[in-house]
């Protein structure tokens, strides 16, 4: 569900200097959820893994391809998508569910792709495919698809703004969503202000090890040293972060 507010965009432009996979590490400090979900599965994979990570909110959908719509095709959706860009405490990343069984079309191609850049959106996932791969790179576009179909077949939007489900999680419009070449994971809003700074942390603390590992000398028992002070620094982290801790 959506925030009572959003992060700033100096949090947010903060948050995509990390990895997502770092993200999700410091995630798990907080103790907020189990460290087995939150994450999509591997079948959703970035279309473009050399663009930079990106953040922004759910703006979620509902897709179809197989049979003709009742009205209207998927260009005419778009205004309503647009307009919910404007209910969402951020910039948009567009989730779509595509509902058919096998997926029968693509979701996107150039035109959306470059309507919602145009509107402010960060990216675009669904569990569904894409098409116009190429014109979608270059106007530097990133998007998370579970692969690529030449055709658009009878493409049109079901419902705007509904739960979705994407790589084995259940997405809710207006959640706070981190993806890169590794995956997309969201986050929650209850700790999002507080995760780019547990990035930075983190980040040092890992730096201990790769620092020993550049030595000109190194050994199994001075690994073992910088990894025990790794660990040190991580588990104070997560104490101080760690809701369980507190009453």
């Amino acid at each position: 569900m959506a925030a009572s507010s959003g992060l700033t965009t100096t949090q947010l432009a903060e948050l995509v200097k990390y990895d997502t996979p770092t993200v999700c590490n410091v995630i798990e400090l907080f103790d907020v959820r189990p460290r087995n979900i939150g994450y999509m599965n591997e079948s959703i994979k970035a279309c473009f893994p050399q663009m930079p990570p990106i953040a922004g909110y759910a703006l979620t959908s509902f897709f179809r391809s197989q049979a003709p719509p009742r009205g209207g095709d998927v260009y005419a959706s778009l205004t309503k998508q647009i307009e919910g860009f404007a209910s969402l405490h951020g910039p948009p990343i567009v989730v779509f569910q595509d509902v058919d069984a096998p997926i029968a079309a693509a979701t996107f191609g150039e035109v959306m792709c470059t309507t919602y850049k145009a509107f402010g959106a960060q990216g675009l996932i669904t569990s569904g495919t894409g098409r116009d791969l190429d014109q979608v790179e270059r106007i530097g576009f990133p998007c998370f698809t579970s692969g690529a179909t030449c055709a658009h077949g009878y493409s049109h939007i079901l419902a705007v703004g509904v739960p979705v489900v994407v790589g084995g999680i259940t997405v809710y419009q207006g959640d706070l969503l981190h993806a890169d070449r590794n995956g997309v994971t969201t986050i929650p809003h209850e700790v999002a202000s507080e995760v780019a700074g547990c990035c930075r942390e983190f980040a040092a603390a890992e730096q201990i090890i790769f620092d020993y590992l550049k030595g000109a000398k190194i050994s199994a028992a001075g690994f073992e040293e910088a990894r025990r002070a790794c660990g040190d620094a991580i588990d104070s982290l997560s104490k101080r972060v760690c809701r369980s801790n507190r009453g």
